[in-house]
């Protein structure tokens, strides 16, 4: 079976990471979803993708590292999106942990570059022992710094190792890295038989990243995929 995650929430039908989103996936039967934790100036842990709000409004063009969360909860991210979403903000990790079921999956990433949010790592196993959410929940980053903080605070914890361009022998370097990674999540575009027959026989589930395409989807599955991140809810809500 393949572990799909709905990327952003249903980021097609609603402003990414924001209630909405998740709501559509929820609603869509998605069992998975994937969202991305920042941290405001005042060290409130937010849900955005994006370092700069310009592509949420074009209008804001400014860093979520440098507004407070009351500066940040006065930007409208919705009206861009779509006249239906007016008012709707960037939420917080709070908002989100409240919103979202205890059934559904969570991948939680650390996004830590280009801007690096010291203590962010603390700050959310915390906030994940205050919701009593540290079941059914798993961290990524592309940061493998902060994966390494995060098992240092919670050793328990299941990590996602996340890889953009091509390593040599990928495996090998996490292996190596000294992490508890239980899953490898990098760009599908380079994927093949041989590289997830290679995690797995390191014991790392593999997780693709974003597999819209049904087409690129089946092939995923045929090479042995445990799951992907994608847009698409036919792909997101398959099992």
């Amino acid at each position: 079976m393949t572990f799909n995650f709905a990327h952003r929430g249903s980021l097609k039908e609603a402003p990414e990471n924001t209630l909405p989103a998740f709501h559509k996936a929820i609603s869509h039967g998605a069992k998975a979803i994937e969202l991305d934790v920042q941290l405001t100036k005042d060290k409130h842990l937010v849900v955005c993708h994006d370092h700069k709000l310009t592509r949420l409004n074009p209008v804001a063009d400014m860093r979520i590292t440098d507004l407070t969360l009351h500066e940040l909860k006065q930007i409208d991210i919705g009206s861009t999106f779509s006249q239906s979403y007016v008012g709707v903000t960037v939420p917080t990790l709070s908002e989100v942990l409240d919103y979202i079921p205890r059934n559904i999956f969570l991948n939680i990433e650390i996004k830590n570059i280009p801007v690096i949010y010291n203590g962010i790592e603390e700050l959310l196993i915390q906030c994940l022992f205050d919701y009593n959410r540290l079941e059914n929940v798993l961290v990524s980053s592309f940061d493998h710094l902060a994966l390494k903080t995060v098992q240092e605070i919670a050793p328990t914890l299941p990590l996602g190792m996340l890889f953009y361009y091509r390593f040599i022998n990928p495996w090998d370097y996490v292996e190596k890295s000294g992490l508890n990674i239980s899953s490898i999540h990098p760009n599908h575009v380079y994927i093949e038989k041989h590289f997830i027959e290679q995690c797995h026989n390191k014991g790392y589930q593999v997780y693709p990243f974003t597999v819209n395409n049904k087409k690129r989807f089946n092939e995923l599955v045929t090479y042995g995929v445990d799951g992907v991140f994608s847009n698409n809810p036919d792909i997101y809500t398959r099992e």
